[in-house]
């Protein structure tokens, strides 16, 4: 079972800060719900072993205690630790400290288009970034919802037509890490997948030179 937790496309195997906080989130939520599938399916098995166990609460306390009381610390748990979070993924970055790329969704590919580079363009379906720096993604559309989504890397955003969204990815290392569409967006769905190749800085450099003069990618 945790062979499913790793992978390309495994967002419980980050490669980066940002995916990194996703994950913490994903195993509070696993850790809490597994606490209270134990709590409920052991005070089911006492009252079947034992009849009459909860006799001495009233009906109304139970409903009380588990319908509210239970629900709601669990979920201001959960929210208050989301809302940070959310607050440290979106958090603002010194504008120059960060790489702006813009990634165009369309049936069935991605094109990337670098903002802080004079609009170099990459070759379809390959993303190239830095590490250790911010990379903010804008995702956009001219034809249908698409959603951009890199999981080992940062969080998920729809690209939707008309309309532009942010994401930021970071990665702590080098390497090469999928990507996808994560909205079904027509019959060549399945396909629509991109790779992110992340470089140290001074690589980074020579790939964006390359792609000014047509050679990478």
């Amino acid at each position: 079972m945790l062979a499913g937790c790793t992978g390309d496309l495994s967002a419980l195997d980050p490669a980066g800060p940002f995916a990194g906080a996703i994950a913490r989130l994903w195993w509070l939520m696993f850790a809490g719900a597994t606490v209270i599938f134990v709590l409920v399916l052991s005070l089911f098995l006492i009252v079947m072993r034992r009849r009459g166990t909860g006799s001495r609460f009233s009906p109304s306390s139970w409903i009380w205690a588990g319908g509210f009381v239970l629900p709601l610390t669990v979920l201001v748990a959960l929210i208050f630790h989301g809302l940070i979070q959310g607050e440290y993924l979106l958090k603002g970055e010194d504008d120059s400290a960060m790489l702006r790329v813009e990634a165009h969704g369309q049936r069935w590919q991605w094109e990337f288009r670098y903002a802080d580079a004079g609009d170099i363009i990459s070759s379809p379906g390959v993303l190239h970034i830095p590490v250790d720096q911010v990379v903010e993604v804008t995702a956009t559309s001219d034809d249908v919802i698409h959603s951009f989504w890199v999981p080992r890397l940062g969080g998920k955003i729809d690209a939707i037509p008309g309309h532009a969204a942010k994401v930021r990815l970071l990665a702590d290392r080098a390497g090469r890490y999928g990507g996808i569409c994560a909205e079904y967006c027509g019959t060549g769905h399945e396909g629509m997948r991109f790779e992110v190749q992340a470089h140290e800085a001074e690589d980074f450099a020579g790939i964006l030179d390359a792609l000014r003069q047509g050679e990478a990618r």
